[in-house]
């Protein structure tokens, strides 16, 4: 680990498990745990769970350990006990792969329903996910709109506004008083948001890669970091390329 280590004393950012943002004039909050909260719709966000990643790297001789879709739901229930939405959005690629839904254990899958209790649940289809088995329990949709928001896996070509995606896993590097550290992260422009990926094993794409340019081109963005004890909102100048 860094020095660094997105610490207060050593960042000079204010602490703060949560950080409030705008998205075309909705008021969001963007959590550590990398979930998006919105209060006005009581409806909590998550990008990219990839469930059953390991097992599927297992089956092509790449041994993960075992736990990343139990790993997933616990840090996901922390999510969901500290807000109590009424509706949860999974934001595509929610599972890693088609036969994802056939590996996951009957322990993950009780500890899904129990999730899924008392609210609704919406299952955005992805590009790892085209289909949801029912054995899930909620709703599948290919796209979501809601309160003027468009919810989406992967973010639409161009400079789109009123959208909140996933499918990039946006991470950031920051270098400051001569040490360097990655983490993955929020990114938008007040216009749309791209969520961090919040399954185990997910990895990142650094926000300064071309990939992120068409989507904001120069107009700017804003990026908040996830720390070990919240969300840094970081000054561009200070992220630095891979």
């Amino acid at each position: 680990m860094s020095a660094l280590a997105l610490s207060p004393e050593r960042a000079r950012m204010s602490d703060a498990a949560s950080q409030a943002l705008s998205i075309c004039g909705k008021q969001l909050i963007a959590d550590m745990s990398g979930a998006l909260y919105w209060p006005g719709e009581r409806m909590l966000i998550v990008a990219d769970l990839h469930l059953e990643k390991a097992s599927a790297h297992a089956a092509r001789g790449a041994l993960l350990p075992p736990y990343d879709t139990r790993e997933t739901l616990e840090r996901l229930a922390v999510a969901i006990d500290r807000y109590q939405p009424a509706i949860v959005v999974a934001l595509g690629d929610s599972l890693h792969d088609r036969g994802a839904a056939e590996r996951i254990s009957s322990r993950d899958l009780a500890a899904l329903e129990i999730l899924q209790e008392d609210r609704r649940w919406i299952w955005v289809t992805g590009n790892h996910d085209p289909e949801i088995a029912g054995k899930l329990g909620g709703e599948v949709v290919d796209a979501l709109a809601v309160g003027g928001l468009r919810f989406v896996h992967i973010p639409t070509p161009g400079r789109a506004t009123h959208e909140i995606a996933g499918h990039l896993h946006p991470a950031a590097r920051l270098s400051l008083y001569g040490h360097a550290l990655r983490r993955p992260c929020f990114i938008g422009n007040r216009l749309r948001l791209l969520l961090p990926a919040f399954g185990t094993f997910t990895g990142g794409l650094n926000v300064l890669d071309q990939a992120f340019h068409p989507l904001f081109g120069n107009d700017g963005f804003g990026v908040w970091m996830l720390g070990q004890e919240g969300v840094y909102p970081v000054a561009t100048r200070h992220l630095s390329a891979e």
